[in-house]
């Protein structure tokens, strides 16, 4: 595997290289502030450097590099692998009723045979991911495994863009399948998120969209918990997502996406079935840097071989956790997974991934989540 990296700041109009080399044909992942992708020359732009390269586009919360944390910037990384082959598909939400047939047509558009991993970049403003997730596991075999995220817009929530071998446009989602019997993949994801207060139950609620808490209109009983910081919403959410609970499965975290004044309810990142146990949470700078660590280390764990290529997809929550400390968790990631590996990826709206041993992919929200590729 060959990597390149580069990075180009607003009102810059050269790319800083971190890696340099000759690449043949490379998928090109390219993750940067929606503002600066909202350019309509950034295609030709990316193009220039890679004229044969598959080009994959995302809006982010922050952008991830080697072991830094950048916003109103551009990031590539150019990866050649030399010894796997792969697959893009694309689809857009506007073309289906609902996303979990969407999901499934991109499932059913990637070769079943020797298909290692899936790597998913999802429009991520309003898109229900775990029906996303749904879609695809429906038709793809269980043991294959699935990883990614959904696009950011900082912390302003307003519309995500992401795109392949075309200008970033809103509505986009693309997997990219990869094939190949010396391709090695781990990941894991961990949040560091504790739970606080009375444990609730999801009385009325549809797909993502939360009505009812106890009988009680969801949006009065969170502003109700939030105080002075419910005149901040939807932003305040990201620092007291929801602990949602189903049966015996492990309890995911829910982040809140949107309002709705009219109806009293809150719009989030995937479903929140009735009859399911909630709880806010809260979390500390220490607890997330200290889950990345445990994240890498669940990652790690059973590896043949020393990652090549890191892609990190870590929660916008978290980053306005740690404000001014956001590099220390990439730092507890690169303390685990070594410096030979290529680090890069962005701060979402939603992580995907299995839990650690798992194949199963799940929503999450509020984790760091990693995908550690070597061939």
């Amino acid at each position: 595997m060959k990597v390149n990296q580069a990075i180009r700041g607003a009102g810059e109009n050269q790319w800083t290289f971190t890696k340099t080399g000759t690449l043949k044909k490379p998928l090109v992942l390219i993750f940067g502030d929606r503002f600066l992708l909202e350019s309509h020359t950034v295609l030709d732009e990316v193009r220039a450097l890679y004229p044969d390269g598959d080009l994959i586009f995302g809006t982010t919360s922050g952008e991830i590099l080697g072991p830094h944390v950048f916003e109103e910037s551009i990031t590539l990384t150019a990866i050649e692998l030399e010894k796997t082959t792969y697959k893009i598909v694309r689809a857009n939400v506007k073309e289906y009723a609902a996303v979990e047939t969407l999901g499934n047509a991109l499932a059913q558009q990637l070769p079943k045979k020797n298909l290692k991993h899936i790597f998913i970049v999802s429009e991520g403003s309003f898109v229900n991911g775990s029906g996303l997730i749904n879609g695809f596991n429906q038709i793809q075999d269980s043991t294959t495994p699935i990883t990614g995220g959904l696009c950011g817009d900082g912390a302003r929530f307003e519309r995500t863009l992401a795109s392949y071998n075309e200008n970033p446009k809103e509505g986009e989602v693309i997997a990219v399948g990869f094939y190949g019997d010396t391709l090695e993949v781990s990941y894991a994801n961990f949040g560091g998120w504790h739970s606080f207060g009375p444990q609730r139950s999801i009385t009325k609620s549809e797909g993502n969209i939360l009505f009812e808490i106890d009988g009680k209109p969801a949006l009065d009983l969170y502003k109700m918990y939030l105080g002075d910081k419910a005149d901040q919403l939807p932003q305040a959410a990201l620092l007291y997502p929801l602990s949602v609970q189903t049966g015996a499965e492990e309890p995911l975290t829910r982040t809140i996406l949107n309002i709705d004044e009219d109806t009293n309810s809150m719009i989030l990142a995937g479903d929140v079935p009735e009859g399911a146990k909630v709880q806010l949470m809260m979390s500390s700078t220490n607890d997330i840097a200290e889950a990345a660590h445990k994240a890498a280390t669940l990652a790690m764990r059973n590896r043949k071989k020393a990652p090549e290529l890191a892609l990190l997809v870590s929660c916008v929550g978290r980053k306005l956790v740690l404000a001014g400390r956001t590099e220390e968790e990439i730092e507890e990631v690169l303390d685990v997974v070594g410096e030979q590996a290529a680090i890069s990826g962005f701060y979402s709206y939603g992580e995907m991934a299995p839990f650690s041993g798992k194949n199963n992919c799940l929503l999450h929200n509020q984790t760091m989540t990693l995908t550690l590729i070597s061939e």
